[in-house]
């Protein structure tokens, strides 16, 4: 998609901070970092959201997590991490382009759901 601003950043027109590339994904810092390392990992190919993934992108998928689960060793946080990848509005996806979050660092990232006042 040629505005989509991951298909930007991966095209080299938005600067990013650069962490892995291949000719498949490409990963970077993210811009609002939650943790001591936080790192997206994109697929080149524009997906909009996992929602509307299908059999062909299983390949790209497994590469996506094989390469997510190095950078977070190499980027300090060898000893676990969390993968996060916001789906639709729900999941409260912000960039329409399939995204994963490399969440992690030396400390634990606490709880996997946070019950917020007022949810259901």
């Amino acid at each position: 998609m040629e505005n989509c601003i991951f298909c930007r950043i991966v095209r080299g027109e938005i600067p990013s901070r650069k962490v892995y590339e291949d000719d498949e994904v490409f990963a970077f810092h993210d811009i609002n970092p939650l943790r001591p390392v936080h790192i997206l990992v994109i697929p080149k190919r524009h997906i909009s959201s996992l929602a509307e993934v299908g059999a062909d992108d299983a390949p790209t998928l497994g590469h996506l997590l094989v390469v997510a689960r190095r950078l977070a060793a190499e980027n300090g946080s060898p000893d676990g991490f969390r993968l996060v990848i916001n789906t639709g509005r729900i999941g409260q996806q912000e960039v329409q382009h399939l995204h994963a979050h490399i969440i992690g660092g030396s400390a634990p990232v606490g709880p996997m759901l946070a019950r917020l006042q007022g949810d259901e």
